[in-house]
């Protein structure tokens, strides 16, 4: 069986207090909240999704927010940088942006790319491109028009502990396509127009440790349950120990480490995340799942309380 990911779903990442994690994706990146849940496996946690207009795969991020938890750190066995897609022409607009929220960026250029690479509030590190490929993003939020707003995932950078097992991971159980090699990265890419583009480090260095601050796990996108279930074979006749199918609600996900220890899901793209809440409602209101909706007044008091908010 061959199998091609269009490229990224979603990433997943821990991160502090809630209301700084809002203030900066949504009121410094202009990002749409779209769902705002609870981590299913801790539910006093909120499970917080920002993505593009529509929600839509390959735009999303998603994080579980720990106000005074413990920092991490970035390393081997982790997704080390999470790339942004903005239109072409409109780094200068994003480095204004960033000068006026007091964050600090460097320009650093890679596979003849330009790229602006900053830190969020709780570290987790970050990088915009600008690119062709994608649709605009009609969301409007804060200062930031659909002319500039961020499109969706342009990639990201991998940091794997056996470079080559990656390699084997995403060409030989993903699909992808190597496209190039420079200094210590290999590309590779993906059949999808947005989240497509993967770098991978080909040195190696400290292992991760999970806190605030990195990604938990990159998810790749199936196209529906059919689709999935294949996916959900493939891996496992390709050495990977793959879990049962897990119902998250706005999408269905399995989970395996490759043997570079980075944790990958593949999600399902239905059933999104305006089937509980209408488009133009999404984000607003604090969705639960149904084994949770008796809890709700507990939850509610328990949860620190979040507003999405301009900052200009």
């Amino acid at each position: 069986m061959e199998k091609h990911t269009t490229g990224i779903h979603h990433i997943t990442a821990i991160v502090g207090h809630p209301q700084e994690n809002v203030d900066f994706y949504a009121g410094v990146l202009g990002l749409r909240l779209v769902k705002k849940t609870i981590n299913f496996d801790d539910p006093g946690t909120y499970h917080l999704y920002f993505g593009n207009e529509g929600g839509k795969p390959g735009s999303i991020i998603t994080f579980f927010p720990w106000a005074n938890a413990y920092q991490g750190r970035i390393g081997d066995g982790q997704v080390g940088v999470t790339t942004y897609a903005v239109p072409v022409g409109t780094l200068e607009f994003w480095k204004k942006r960033l000068e006026k929220f007091d964050v600090e960026y460097a320009v650093v250029e890679r596979f003849g790319e330009t790229l602006l690479q900053f830190d969020d509030p709780h570290g987790l590190h970050l990088e915009l491109v600008e690119r062709e490929q994608g649709e605009l993003n009609p969301y409007v939020f804060g200062g930031v028009t659909k002319e500039v707003a961020i499109k969706g995932f342009g990639g990201a950078i991998l940091y794997s502990s056996r470079p080559e097992d990656t390699t084997k991971a995403l060409v030989d159980v993903m699909g992808l396509e190597i496209v190039g090699t420079e200094g210590d990265y290999t590309r590779f890419k993906a059949s999808g127009d947005i989240g497509n583009i993967i770098d991978l480090k080909m040195t190696t260095g400290a292992r991760g440790t999970m806190g605030v601050g990195t990604v938990h796990h990159i998810a790749w996108r199936a196209k529906d349950n059919a689709d999935h279930l294949e996916w959900q074979e493939h891996a496992y006749n390709n050495g990977m120990h793959v879990t049962d199918v897990k119902d998250r609600n706005y999408f269905n996900a399995i989970y395996f480490r490759e043997h570079g220890e980075i944790l990958f899901e593949i999600a399902t793209d239905p059933p999104g995340f305006a089937h509980d809440e209408s488009h133009d409602t999404m984000g607003q209101q604090l969705m639960l799942p149904s084994q949770y909706e008796h809890l709700r007044d507990q939850l509610e008091v328990r949860l620190i309380p979040i507003e999405v908010r301009p900052l200009d």
